[in-house]
C-alpha cells in the first residue's frame, strides 16, 4: 500500500481531540537509541546503513504496539511528495525526508507512533498524541523502547546514559514536546516575555517545524534541552507543567483582548476573514497566518456553528504538498497560491462574517 493510501484523510485526522486542545495541538514524545554492534548513521557506510534497516524495519514493524500492519517502508521507496506530506504531519523530520536507500518509516495507523530508521541515529521513536497528553505520549512510548530493549542491544555508556549522534540527547536520549496555538500572547504582545522565561527555565521554544523555523500560523514548539541528568518521568512533569502555565497565560491574554480592545480583535479578525474568503492568490504563509485568527474567532464562538476542526482542516488542506495531492498535475509556487485561494474561497462560502460573542468563551479545560 503506498502511503498516501494508508494516512488518515486530512479531515478525520484534525477531528482527534484532547485536554486542552484549544491552545495545545499535540504532544509528541520522542527517544533516540543506537545499536551497539553498528556505526552511527551519520558515520555509517551505505552497507552498515542497510544493515541497520534490515534489521530494525522488520524489527519495529513486528511490535505488537504497531499492530494491525503497519506501514514499513524505504525512504528510497517515497516520491518527494510523500515525504513532503509526512512532514506537513509532523510524522517525520524534515532532515529525514531527505534521506534514501538505508533509511527507512515505520507507522501505524492510528498515527500515533511513528519509527524513523537512520534518520540522525539508527533509531528515532515518537509518540504523537492530540492536545496535552505528554504523559500518555511516554507511556506509549516506553512500552515500545523495552519491547525493542529485550530484542536487540542498544548503546549504553554507565556514565553518560543512552548513547547518541548528537551529545544533546546524551542520557535518556528523550525530546518531549507540545505544539501549542497562542495568538492571544502574539497579539497582547507579550509572547516574546513568555519565550524568554521558557528559555530561563532549560527549555526551547521553535516554530512549526522545530529547529530553524518560523512560528506561522502563531504555533510554536515547546521542548526540553536537557536530556541527561534528570529520569524521564522528571522532564515530562517540568514540561507539562511549563505547558499548563503557558495554557494560563495565553487563556488571559485571550479575554484580555476580549475585555479591553474587543473593536481591535474583531478587526484582526475580520480582516483575516475577509481575505480567506475573497482572496484569489495567496501563499501558504499568508494562509496560515490568517488561518490562525479564523481558529482563534472560532474558539471565541465569533463564527456560530464553525468548530475549530474545520480551521484545523484548512491550515493542513492548505499546505504545499496536501494541495497538491489534490489536484493532477504538479503546480508550481505561482499555481499553488491561485489554487490555494481558490480552494479557500469554496470552503469559506458557508461561513458566516465573525460577530462579538455573545457570552464569555468557555475555560480551557
Amino acid at each position: 500500500m503506498k502511503i498516501l493510501e494508508f494516512l488518515i484523510p486530512a479531515a478525520d485526522a484534525c477531528r482527534r481531540s484532547g485536554p486542552n486542545d484549544k491552545i495545545v495541538l499535540s504532544s509528541r514524545v520522542r527517544l533516540a537509541r543506537n545499536l551497539t554492534q553498528l556505526p552511527f548513521p551519520g558515520h555509517a557506510r551505505k552497507a552498515d546503513r542497510m544493515k541497520a534497516f534490515e534489521l530494525l524495519v522488520p524489527a519495529v514493524a513486528e511490535l505488537p504496539q504497531m499492530s494491525p500492519t503497519p506501514f514499513a517502508e524505504g525512504m528510497d521507496k517515497l516520491t518527494a511528495l510523500d515525504k513532503q506530506v509526512l512532514v506537513e504531519r509532523h510524522l517525520i523530520s524534515r532532515d529525514h525526508a531527505q534521506k534514501n536507500a538505508g533509511s527507512g518509516l515505520v507507522l501505524n495507523h492510528e498515527e500515533s507512533l511513528c519509527v524513523m530508521v537512520n534518520e540522525e541515529d539508527h533509531l528515532r521513536m515518537q509518540a504523537l498524541r492530540p492536545g496535552l497528553q505528554l504523559n500518555q505520549a511516554w507511556l506509549a512510548l516506553e512500552g515500545v523502547d523495552t519491547s525493542l530493549q529485550e530484542r536487540m542491544e542498544f548503546a549504553f555508556s554507565d556514565e553518560y546514559g543512552y548513547l547518541t549522534a548528537c551529545p544533546t540527547n546524551l542520557g535518556t536520549g528523550i525530546r518531549v514536546s507540545a505544539m501549542l496555538h497562542l495568538p492571544g500572547l502574539v497579539l497582547a504582545e507579550q509572547i516574546n516575555q513568555i519565550i524568554q522565561a521558557v528559555n530561563k527555565l532549560g527549555l526551547a521554544v521553535r516554530g512549526l517545524y522545530g529547529e530553524g523555523t518560523e512560528a506561522l500560523g502563531n504555533i510554536f514548539q515547546v521542548s526540553n534541552q536537557q536530556t541527561l541528568g534528570e529520569s524521564e518521568g522528571e522532564i515530562v512533569d517540568r514540561l507539562n507543567k511549563v505547558v499548563l502555565q503557558i495554557i494560563e497565560h495565553e487563556d488571559n491574554a485571550r479575554l484580555a483582548q476580549m475585555e479591553k480592545k474587543p473593536t481591535v480583535l474583531l478587526n484582526h479578525i475580520g480582516r483575516a476573514y475577509g481575505i480567506l474568503r475573497h482572496a484569489h492568490s495567496i501563499s501558504s504563509k499568508e494562509t496560515m497566518n490568517l488561518l490562525s485568527l479564523l481558529r482563534l474567532g472560532a474558539d471565541l464562538g465569533m463564527f456560530g456553528p464553525i468548530e475549530r476542526a474545520f480551521v484545523d482542516e484548512l491550515f493542513l488542506s492548505s499546505q504545499p504538498a496536501h494541495l497538491q495531492i489534490a489536484h493532477p498535475g504538479k503546480l508550481d509556487a505561482e499555481q499553488r497560491d491561485s489554487v490555494r485561494a481558490s480552494m479557500l474561497r469554496s470552503r469559506m462560502a458557508g461561513v458566516p462574517s465573525p460577530e462579538p460573542p455573545r457570552t464569555p468563551p468557555p475555560q480551557v479545560a
